[in-house]
């Protein structure tokens, strides 16, 4: 798994691109859809998400560690996967 750090990205669509699985760790995403996608067992450590859509995103085995989450849309996430 590849380890990515102090990245910021800014208005990606990962429904179309996906997220690589990789290790994210210290990096901002501003502006970016992550609807319907799938972030199982990718891990985010100390990550901030400003303005983006994670609705119904899919979160199995995905580590959340220390994020924050502004003006964010996070409907229909299953946190306890």
């Amino acid at each position: 798994m590849e380890f990515i750090s102090d990245k910021t990205f800014v208005k990606n669509n990962f429904t179309s691109i996906p997220l690589e699985k990789s290790e994210y760790e210290n990096c901002i995403f501003k502006s970016c859809d992550f609807s319907n996608c799938n972030l199982t067992e990718i891990k985010f450590i100390d990550c901030t998400f400003i303005d983006c859509n994670l609705s119904l995103a899919k979160l199995n085995r995905t580590v959340l560690r220390t994020v924050s989450f502004s003006n964010c849309k996070l409907l229909g996430l299953l946190f306890f996967n």
